[in-house]
């Protein structure tokens, strides 16, 4: 009824929705928005760390809230007087991975520890997605290690599940087929013990 007293469904909406708001004015996103879209615009970069201080480039940015990834694998260590230990080792020397927007770039550079950001002579390139994953699944769930010798092998691509359509090349060690990642980007390999069944050639 024309103005009359305000039904419960038009004060729960008036409620939801400011009047400035229903009246069309101009919205201004607040700061946790920002945030928010910035976060969406986020993708990985490799950064360049002063030589055996990844993990304390690492700690540096954790404390800047910068989103991070440093990539390790378990090497066993004997010492002179014979004692053997277990060491968590950085899996690329000198390389570790930031998730960042372009806004937080110049907080990733200012951080202790930090000698770039990796990419061309003008602009950082971005890491895929898919690789970071990889590293971070695998690597947990079969041991993933370095792979320091020459990459010659036939080139495949993952079939299905998470990894899907990631290529990379199968290698043999001790027996053992080996699917090796190459990070173009650092010109890093990576490999972990694979199935033959779960890959495809991409000769």
């Amino acid at each position: 009824m024309p103005g009359g007293p305000a039904t419960v469904f038009e004060r729960m909406e008036m409620a939801a929705f400011p009047p400035a708001l229903l009246a069309g004015s101009h919205f201004e996103p607040g700061p946790s928005l920002q945030i928010a879209e910035a976060r969406a615009e986020r993708s990985w970069y490799a950064v360049f760390t002063v030589p055996q201080n990844e993990k304390s480039a690492a700690k540096h940015l954790g404390l800047r809230d910068i989103e991070l990834f440093l990539p390790t694998y378990r090497s066993i260590h004997q010492w002179k007087n014979r004692q053997r230990a277990a060491l968590d080792l950085p899996l690329f020397p000198c390389y570790l991975f930031v998730r960042i927007s372009r806004q937080e770039r110049r907080r990733v550079l200012e951080s202790p520890g930090v000698l770039r950001i990796i990419g061309n002579r003008h602009e950082a390139i971005a890491v895929p997605d898919a690789a970071i994953e990889f590293l971070r699944e695998e690597g947990c769930a079969r041991g993933i290690e370095p792979y320091c010798g020459l990459v010659v092998g036939q080139k495949v691509r993952i079939k299905s599940g998470a990894f899907e359509g990631l290529t990379g090349t199968l290698v043999r060690k001790n027996h053992n087929l080996r699917f090796v990642l190459t990070i173009d980007l650092i010109n890093q390999h990576a490999a972990v013990e694979v199935g033959a069944d779960n890959l495809e050639s991409i000769e």
